[in-house]
């Protein structure tokens, strides 16, 4: 087997253990489905939102509704198709109601999105908000101060460089906003294209130790669909 494979089927058991996590009582008993993340297994670009809504909770996956036509859209604007890239959220479940994420449920989800990052290997992660840009930098500085600069940072034992931009769920409506979002996504082939980072250069956030990944419950109604969405059809 070789490594992406490999890589591939951890991952695969990963998304079994999310499904079978309750850890944040309150929104294992109110998700119709978790939300692991959707798209291309060993791709060089992941973005990271905040946390599913309404669509996303009864599909499985992360952006389907109007926000994630719009990522799509921005994304053929620089040559990329969804199915190359790798989509997540901080949360794997709808928080009720679409009400911010609570920081205990962040706290308890990061595990999650760390071991997503070291397996997949992207080269460039586009934070999607505040919500998961404050939670890859370890600091509170806000996407205003921060959208379309890119940083070298390591996340567990992966270096990538960061990419803070708006979520696209704020320029639906926004004309001024969507031209931002539009020029900040002009600027992904270039550091996609860039070389990989040198040590030297990385941003070290501080690292928080794990808690063991606990051994989860088989789940019923996987198969084709947890494949699906690791991106391997």
């Amino acid at each position: 087997m070789s490594a992406a494979e490999e890589r591939r089927e951890e991952l695969k058991e990963i998304l079994a253990q999310v499904k079978g996590c309750v850890r944040c009582s309150e929104l294992a008993s109110t998700r119709r489905n978790v939300v692991f993340g959707a798209g291309n297994a060993n791709a060089d670009l992941m973005f990271v939102g905040e946390a599913p809504g309404a669509s996303e909770d009864e599909q499985g996956l992360p952006f389907v509704g109007q926000a994630g036509k719009l990522l799509e859209k921005l994304l053929g604007e620089i040559g990329l198709t969804r199915g190359e890239v790798f989509i997540a959220n901080v949360l794997k479940c709808r928080p009720p109601g679409n009400r911010d994420p609570l920081p205990v449920e962040i706290e308890n989800c990061r595990e999650y999105l760390y071991r997503q990052v070291e397996l997949i290997q992207p080269r460039v992660i586009c934070s999607l908000g505040n919500f998961s840009t404050k939670l890859l930098r370890g600091d509170l500085t806000g996407i205003t101060r921060l959208h379309g600069q890119a940083q070298p940072l390591t996340l567990g034992s992966r270096t990538v460089r960061l990419y803070p931009i708006f979520h696209p769920a704020a320029a639906l409506y926004t004309p001024r906003m969507l031209e931002t979002l539009r020029e900040d996504f002009s600027r992904l082939p270039a550091l996609l294209a860039m070389d990989e980072l040198e040590q030297s250069e990385v941003l070290e956030v501080p690292e928080v130790e794990p808690e063991p990944l606990e051994e989860a419950p088989s789940v019923a109604g996987g198969g084709q669909g947890e494949v699906d969405q690791l991106g391997l059809f």
